[in-house]
């Protein structure tokens, strides 16, 4: 069992991956400034280069440079502009007033680069914790790294607002390093995580997901369904929250990692 505690012990430091802090000036070196073009991207989900240029202070010339650089080495994509609403700064309600421009995200590939070089030695680990106590060990952890992630949140009063209460949750979990917003669409709420520190461990072990998820419908009161994954090759994990109250199953959900 002492093999059990130091694997929990290092799987909770590998746990506390964060997105990369990026500085809001011009950066010297391009290593530099492209580490901060793919940090941005990973706290914003996705973003125009005028967006890029306006929150790190340069060029949209020298954005677009970087941005060439990051497509062909796989690590960003361009998509279609976004539909939401008052989003961004000044570049972006210029934009809003033109023509739209192309919106870029990160791959699979680009969020590797945001600390993600203990994949490896996570999914190891995790491997000889279900050897030596079997799935429910792995379950026991999953919960316990949910649980940190959201211990800040009190359960839900029964009559708690689920836009306020989804809002908390995001923020809970960017502090986790999820980078993490949340949007009224429709009759619910969606929580977006732009960004998972353990999106390749959880592909194998998606019990990780499974046990987020239950700490969030437990957080809110609520039954909440998981539309999409990074973990699954998706573009976000996206949580949709009914603003109607259902009660939470009582154990977590494996319909989609």
């Amino acid at each position: 069992m002492q093999l059990s505690l130091t694997l929990l012990e290092v799987l909770g430091e590998l746990g506390n991956n964060r997105v990369v802090k990026y500085e809001q000036h011009e950066t010297q070196r391009d290593g530099d400034t492209r580490d901060a073009v793919v940090a941005l991207l990973a706290n914003r989900g996705q973003a125009t280069a005028a967006d890029i240029g306006e929150a790190l202070g340069i060029t949209t010339t020298a954005v677009r440079r970087h941005l060439d650089n990051l497509l062909e080495a796989g690590d960003v994509t361009a998509a279609p502009p976004s539909a939401t609403v008052g989003r961004g700064g000044a570049a972006a309600a210029a934009r809003r007033r033109g023509r739209p421009a192309k919106e870029f995200l990160l791959t699979q590939t680009g969020r590797r680069r945001l600390g993600q070089g203990y994949d490896a030695l996570a999914v190891d680990a995790l491997r000889a914790l279900r050897e030596v106590g079997g799935e429910e060990a792995v379950r026991a952890f999953a919960r316990r790294r949910a649980d940190q992630a959201l211990g800040a949140i009190s359960p839900a009063d029964p009559d708690a607002d689920p836009v306020d209460g989804a809002r908390r949750i995001a923020a809970a979990l960017s502090d986790a390093g999820f980078a993490a917003d949340a949007r009224e669409v429709g009759a619910g709420v969606q929580i977006c995580q732009h960004h998972c520190p353990v999106s390749e461990v959880a592909a194998e072990f998606p019990e990780l997901c499974e046990a987020e998820i239950s700490a969030i419908e437990q957080a809110l009161g609520t039954h909440v369904q998981r539309l999409a994954t990074i973990a699954n090759g998706d573009r976000a994990c996206t949580t949709h929250v009914p603003l109607e109250r259902v009660a939470p199953r009582a154990t977590p959900a494996k319909e989609l990692r």
